[in-house]
């Protein structure tokens, strides 16, 4: 596994080495052990898989809050993403700041982001498929978010406000000086 370090130190970018012939290539996406010696979480609770029709689709910023908080595992298996992760925690050096990746269907890299970080993505196409692996099961009553173009986290989404493809739910998330300020822990 190569492990890129990005402008927020607990961020991180994972691309699974590929053994490659004439038929195509082999690569081991997940292993709890090299992943647990890298020092991520090599035990993942649940697996989700989203499809957004539309390329300007905007899923979040969400996360779950302690005691249910989830770590997670980015990968597109068809299109491409605009990944974005901001850092909630507020005893963090980093707090309100974020990270952003592009993630594609022709890599196989993938976004860690632990707990303690909002995340959310706009599709840069049609049809785009992500996988989420997180280290907690989905808990509904410790959802949080913030609105995802709130002008005061600074992100540079590569869609305007108004073509913008949200949920209600989405559409209604607090701005972020509203946020809570929550105890996180590593996950």
């Amino acid at each position: 596994m190569i492990v890129k370090e990005l402008t927020l130190p607990a961020v991180k970018l994972l691309t699974p080495k590929q053994i490659e012939d004439e038929r195509g290539f082999f690569a081991e996406t997940l292993n709890e052990r090299e992943m647990q010696r890298l020092g991520f979480p090599g035990i993942y609770a649940q697996e989700n898989q989203s499809i957004s029709f539309k390329k300007g689709t905007v899923r979040g910023l969400h996360a779950q809050k302690p005691p249910h908080a989830q770590g997670k595992l980015i990968r597109v298996l068809k299109g491409r993403i605009y990944d974005v992760a901001v850092d909630v925690r507020p005893l963090s050096p980093t707090f309100g700041k974020h990270v952003e990746a592009i993630l594609s269907d022709g890599e196989l890299t993938m976004f860690y982001i632990p707990s303690g970080f909002l995340h959310g993505f706009c599709t840069l196409t049609d049809d785009t498929v992500v996988l989420y692996k997180v280290t907690e099961l989905y808990a509904p009553g410790s959802e949080v978010g913030v609105f995802w173009n709130d002008p005061a986290l600074g992100i540079d989404w590569p869609v305007k406000t108004d073509a913008a493809i949200l949920s209600a739910k989405d559409k209604a998330l607090p701005l972020f000086k509203d946020f809570p300020h929550l105890e996180w822990t590593a996950a």
